[in-house]
């Protein structure tokens, strides 16, 4: 495992290798530029929407993300439809709600047979493979395999005490990735690439990285939330990292970026530490950006609401191809590429985004461990009007996030409102999907998944 080198020795070198790409400079040893480009999802685990600085967070946590996403296309409004991980990444290579693929909490397969953009790709062409350090999503447990060409998992580093490894570190991820690659390029260069990375930082337990503290402004009795920050220093610096190797081994014209977190983190809000269990804002909206040198417009905004299921409708829409129907995204591609955005106006404002929220993980012997694993349902209307219902003890939250950001303010309380027919019927179709989803074989966990899912805080 390589050592870290001090942020500082390597800022300018990185922030100029990211800028490269947003003032058109290409790579030296361009290759011939493909019909399709080479693809890769930066996925970064837990990671909270506002404690990125490009998104206003007061420390300088994000440097080279910033310029990712100042280069491509930014989302505001961006919700992810589950905040747990398996469940939120299965969405965004399906294009489905977690009631539909089946993998509704950790710990639970998703459907076998079930079209994605990774299958859809490679049916093109590409070489796909994903590089995973988080525990919840070895193949064994979620079922992603089925889907990539290479899927590795990555178990460098043992979390708090525990007596396995049991997740990656940023550079061990880096490294993996890096090597899959070269291996591609070396023996398949001729065919595109389609790579998936999901950092495990700043998950708890939220490790302090100290080379930061000087920069972040952050004294010498670190709290919760300081440590957060640092965890996310340390990832932003890996990512920097990986963007700048494959700057040098593919063109940038020849490279589309896809950066998103697979939910944000509740940091005391709410009484409420963690993710999974809720539908507040802190880990529902996420990061989302889309780079492409010379194709998607620089340093645009996307007010519009948008969900992690318009990812995979949206690579697709990017790169020329159709979207099944069987994908619940909105394909967001005609507004961000040079030959259409500026005669594509907004796009939709008005838009109602649906959202689930489910126990963190199933022991593998529960009965109806999909169906009796729900907790919550809930809509955001045009990105302002929010409803959450807690399903089991039939209570309601409304906010209007325009004037309660913080959503301190249950407008249910001091009225008799009811749920909107709208998030009612999406609540029926949950239930049905759910109940479908627990008619497949069951699945037994071993004592090492369960104990490792306990862990990483899903099973009490």
């Amino acid at each position: 495992m390589r050592p870290l080198r001090r942020p500082r020795l390597l800022t300018q070198g990185l922030l100029i290798g990211v800028t490269l790409a947003a003032i058109g400079v290409s790579a030296p040893d361009a290759q011939a530029t493909r019909r399709f480009p080479n693809i890769v999802v930066v996925a970064v685990d837990t990671l909270r929407y506002d404690h990125l600085s490009i998104h206003g967070h007061p420390r300088p946590t994000s440097p080279y993300i910033d310029a990712l996403l100042r280069g491509g296309a930014r989302f505001t409004r961006a919700h992810v439809v589950e905040p747990l991980t398996a469940p939120s990444m299965a969405s965004i290579f399906t294009g489905l709600y977690p009631h539909e693929h089946g993998a509704s909490r950790n710990g639970l397969h998703i459907r076998p047979g079930l079209p994605s953009l990774p299958k859809i790709l490679a049916r093109r062409g590409y070489k796909t493979s994903a590089v995973v350090g988080n525990w919840t999503l070895r193949a064994e447990l979620l079922g992603l395999d089925e889907h990539f060409g290479s899927y590795e998992g990555v178990w460098s580093r043992k979390r708090y005490f525990g007596f396995a490894n049991s997740e990656a570190t940023a550079h061990d991820l880096n490294e993996t990735a890096n090597r899959w690659v070269d291996d591609h390029l070396a023996e398949n260069g001729r065919y595109p690439f389609f790579l998936w990375v999901h950092y495990v930082e700043p998950h708890n337990p939220y490790r302090f990285h100290d080379e930061y503290a000087e920069r972040l402004r952050i004294g010498a009795d670190p709290k919760p939330r300081d440590r957060y920050d640092t965890e996310i220093a340390f990832v932003d610096e890996a990512i920097g990292r990986l963007l700048q190797d494959l700057r040098r081994k593919v063109p940038l014209q020849d490279l589309l970026v896809i950066f998103v977190s697979d939910h944000g983190e509740s940091l005391g809000e709410h009484n409420y530490w963690g993710h999974g269990r809720h539908l507040y804002q802190p880990t529902l909206h996420i990061p989302l950006g889309f780079y492409w040198h010379g194709r998607i417009v620089a340093n645009t905004v996307i007010e519009a609401p948008a969900t992690s299921l318009d990812i995979a409708s949206t690579v697709l829409g990017l790169v020329g191809l159709p979207v099944p129907d069987s994908f619940r995204g909105f394909d967001f591609s005609r507004f961000l590429l040079h030959e259409t955005a500026k005669d594509m106006g907004s796009p939709p404002m008005e838009r109602t985004t649906f959202h689930e929220a489910h126990k963190g993980a199933s022991h593998g012997n529960e009965d109806r461990a999909r169906r009796n694993g729900l907790l919550e349902v809930g809509l955001v209307e045009a990105g302002r009007h929010k409803e959450i219902l807690r399903v089991k003890k039939d209570r309601l939250r409304v906010y209007d996030l325009a004037t309660d950001a913080g959503e301190d303010d249950n407008l249910a309380s001091k009225g008799r409102l009811e749920p909107s027919d709208e998030l009612l019927a999406f609540w029926r179709r949950v239930q049905e999907g759910l109940d479908a989803s627990d008619e497949l074989p069951a699945q037994v966990l071993t004592e090492e998944d369960v104990e490792q899912l306990r862990a990483l805080g899903y099973i009490d």
